[in-house]
């Protein structure tokens, strides 16, 4: 008797990827810029606005304009506050979190472009048999405050202290000058203009060249270490802060064998060490971006899930984990090499 075709989610996922990855970079092309602008305003995604091309819009830039241009200059008028301060702001985060009610943290972990990229540079380096630099879990736990800082910062309290006078213009959209999508993604649509670093002050240089060496490292560290710019995004705070009241979640319940095999927080791209020591809300870390590694290669029924509201969409089984674990391993890595696996399926 023939066994059950397993539904492979990391298949699916990357499909997913793959195809909003020609939304988020390429999609304007198709749909032109008018329809684009409309269709996906406030996709939850880095889509960089300074790519010509794209289809989806990043959540960050507005909210930064709105701290400068908004807030900031207001505060520095003296003038009222007022409701025509806040109701754009308020906007932005309606239409923001009324796509994450929806889908949660999964804007990360299946649409990102700069995300996807990273996953398959990542998997690039697994065909080149490139070493794997995996984060302990006192060191997750030390770079996680990193990205609220960066929200903190470079999204509100930059843009705002422009708004304000105290920094020069250039800072009105402090992360956009230093976020690497701004390279990465453009680069995709052989656009090099984002790679120049602007001579106009002080300032525009420094960010210039941070950008730029922050998306050499992301590009360079993706090919032997899982989402290295995810654990420091400040899109992945701004999901945290309400994950939980998202109809899509991540759930996993007691189990006496989860303090031994360690197999989901391997399996896990952000290295989230809750995941395998923990359970209910405080395995659903702030850092999961809802990829379902975890699940996939949990070895027990059940007992990690994927949730939209009530039911259940996906769930471990050790059925999927056998199947899973034939040829991959739960860090990404192959059992044996592609090439070699190549060969002796032609021998045979």
């Amino acid at each position: 008797m023939s066994r059950p075709k397993i539904w492979n989610l990391s298949r699916l996922r990357l499909a997913v990827q793959t195809l909003f990855l020609g939304v988020t970079v390429y999609g304007g092309t198709i749909v032109g810029p008018y329809l684009a602008d409309k269709i996906s305003k406030s996709l939850p995604a880095l889509s960089c606005v300074f790519d010509k091309s794209n289809a989806a819009y990043c959540v960050l830039i507005p909210l930064q304009h709105q701290m400068h241009h908004r807030v900031g200059e207001t505060f520095a008028r003296l003038g009222e506050l007022s409701l025509s301060i806040f109701i754009p702001i308020l906007f932005t985060l309606l239409s923001f979190y009324l796509f994450f009610v929806i889908l949660n943290k999964a804007f990360c972990g299946w649409i990102c472009p700069l995300g996807t990229v990273q996953e398959l540079l990542y998997k690039l380096g697994r065909y080149l048999d490139l070493a794997i630099h995996r984060l302990t879990g006192l060191q997750v736990r030390r770079v996680r405050p990193v990205k609220w800082v960066m929200l903190l910062v470079l999204v509100f309290l930059l843009p705002l202290a422009t708004g304000l006078g105290y920094v020069p213009h250039a800072a009105g959209d402090a992360y956009c000058q230093v976020c690497p999508s701004r390279i990465v993604t453009t680069l995709l649509t052989a656009d090099t203009e984002q790679l120049a670093v602007s001579r106009a002050g002080w300032l525009d240089f420094l960010f210039g060249a941070i950008r730029a060496l922050l998306a050499g490292m992301v590009l360079v560290a993706a090919l032997t270490v899982r989402q290295p710019f995810c654990r420091i995004c400040p899109m992945l705070a701004f999901h945290a802060l309400f994950k939980r009241l998202a109809i899509l979640r991540l759930v996993k319940r007691e189990h006496g064998k989860c303090d031994r095999c360690d197999l989901c927080t391997r399996a896990c791209p952000m290295d989230i060490p809750e995941i395998s020591t923990s359970h209910g809300h405080t395995a659903f870390n702030e850092d999961c971006t809802l990829c379902g590694r975890c699940a996939e290669f949990c070895p027990e029924d059940g007992v990690i899930q994927l949730k939209f509201g009530p039911a259940s969409i996906y769930r471990s089984s050790r059925e999927t984990f056998l199947q899973r674990s034939r040829r991959e391993k739960p860090d990404g890595s192959y059992k044996r090499p592609l090439k070699s696996a190549g060969r002796g399926a032609k021998d045979e």
